[in-house]
C-alpha cells in the first residue's frame, strides 16, 4: 500500500481546505519545498501535490515550486489542480511529475481525457471527486448530476492508469475515509485506486491496508499530518509494515 502524504499550494504555502472550501483555509508556516523535504527525510517515495491556485485559474501556477521538489528529492509526484489542457500535462510531464491528475475536465469533457490518455500512456490519474454519489467539478463547487459508477463505466477503457476517489464530505473533517464507497469504485475500475479524504488517525491507514482489495494502491494523507494527529515517524512505520 503506497502512502502519498499531500501537499496543498496556495500562495506560494502549505494550506488545507475543509470540504475544498477555499474560505475555510488553514495556511501553515512551512514551505512546500520544505514540507517535502520533512516526507523525504522520513522515507516516504510518493507525493500526492495539488495546485489549489491552478485549481482556481486553470493554469500551472506553481510550477517553479513543483520543478524545485521533482528536481531537489527522488519523489513519485502525483500532481493535480485544474488541468485543463494538453499543454499543461505537457508542462508537468516535462518537469518530471510521474502522473498527472485530471479532474473536472475530464468529466466535463470526457474525450479530453481519451486525448490525454492516448498522448500520456501511463501518465494520466483520473481524480473522482464525489459527493453523495455524484461527482462534482469546479473545485466542488458544482454538481456534474454524474453518479460517480456510471461515469467510470463510459471512461473505464480510455488508459487512466491510476484513479484518485475522494469524497467530498469526509475531506478535510477527519471523520476517516469512505471505505464502502471506495471498494466500489475499485471493483468497478480497470486502474488501481487512491483513497483520499478523511484520514483521521493512523487506525485509518491500517484498515486501509487489511482491505481485501488487489486493485487499491494506495491512500492520500493531508491534514492528520498537518495538524499533528498523525506523526511522521508513526506514519513511515506503515511504509514497511
Amino acid at each position: 500500500m503506497k502512502i502519498f502524504p499531500a501537499i496543498d499550494i496556495k500562495d506560494k504555502k502549505c494550506v488545507r481546505l475543509v470540504k475544498g472550501d477555499f474560505d475555510d483555509k488553514t495556511e501553515y508556516e512551512i514551505s512546500p519545498v520544505d514540507q517535502a523535504g520533512k516526507y523525504k527525510d522520513h522515507g516516504f517515495k510518493n507525493l500526492h501535490i495539488v495546485d489549489l491556485d491552478g485549481a482556481l485559474t486553470g493554469e500551472t501556477v506553481n510550477l517553479d515550486i513543483i520543478k524545485e521538489i521533482v528536481n531537489k528529492f527522488d519523489l513519485k509526484i502525483e500532481v493535480g489542480g485544474g488541468v485543463r489542457t494538453i499543454d499543461s500535462i505537457q508542462e508537468y510531464t516535462d518537469a518530471g511529475v510521474e502522473k498527472v491528475i485530471l479532474g473536472s475536465a475530464a468529466i466535463k469533457d470526457k474525450n479530453f481525457l481519451k486525448n490525454a490518455c492516448q498522448k500520456f500512456p501511463s501518465k494520466i490519474a483520473l481524480g473522482l471527486d464525489a459527493k453523495d454519489g455524484y461527482l462534482s467539478v469546479s473545485g466542488w463547487k458544482e454538481n456534474s448530476n454524474q453518479l460517480t459508477l456510471d461515469y467510470l463505466k463510459e471512461v473505464n477503457d480510455f488508459g487512466a492508469s491510476r484513479l484518485i476517489f475522494t469524497d467530498i464530505n469526509r475531506d478535510g473533517m477527519k471523520l476517516s475515509p469512505n471505505f464502502d464507497e471506495t471498494l466500489k469504485v475499485a471493483d468497478t475500475s480497470n486502474c488501481p485506486v487512491i483513497i483520499s479524504g478523511g484520514v483521521s488517525s493512523i487506525e485509518d491507514i491500517k484498515k486501509a491496508k487489511k482491505l481485501n482489495n488487489e486493485n487499491i494502491e494506495g491512500i492520500i494523507v493531508g491534514k492528520a499530518i498537518y495538524d499533528g494527529d498523525i506523526k511522521l515517524e508513526e506514519l513511515a512505520k506503515e511504509l514497511d509494515a
